[in-house]
């Protein structure tokens, strides 16, 4: 959860920030910003999901299977949506000037703001206390195992 809470302040720095860039233009302090976010979610979230699709998801499966089905989903369509966000960043790296790269970015970045958050209070809301209400002290050992495992994530 605390890596949540750090993904939503980089959100709303990415929906800001990408929001400045269409409605204000170009402006490389904006664009630093934008290009901070946007390494954020391309680094930290991918690796956030990976470590709960491999980690927690497999653990809590043996309990309880809806939760996790969707969850995967939702990863699936992040990184979907992701690489459009990364292909519009790019042009808009290479032109600055261009107004419909801007845009793209925009609308792109809070599509997938607006799934991460919800993403997020599902996860913080739903199926994390299904964790803690049907998981074994056991089952979370085994987890915490496989989340702090040693070369595990590189």
């Amino acid at each position: 959860m605390q890596e949540h809470d750090e993904a939503l302040v980089q959100l709303s720095s990415l929906n800001k920030a990408s929001r400045s860039i269409a409605e204000e233009g170009f402006s490389m302090d904006t664009f630093r910003r934008l290009s901070d976010a946007v390494a954020f979610v391309e680094q930290e979230v991918v690796f956030h999901n990976k470590r709960e699709e491999e980690a927690l998801f497999p653990v809590l499966e043996r309990y309880v299977e809806g939760p996790t089905g969707l969850m995967r989903e939702e990863h699936r369509a992040l990184k979907k949506e992701f690489t459009k966000l990364r292909r519009a960043f790019n042009r808009l790296d290479r032109d600055h000037q261009n107004p419909e790269a801007a845009e793209d970015v925009a609308v792109l970045a809070k599509g997938i703001v607006q799934i991460m958050v919800n993403h997020i209070h599902k996860e913080n809301h739903i199926l994390f206390p299904l964790v803690q209400k049907f998981l074994t002290r056991d089952a979370l050992r085994e987890i915490a195992r496989r989340l702090t495992a040693p070369g595990e994530w590189s």
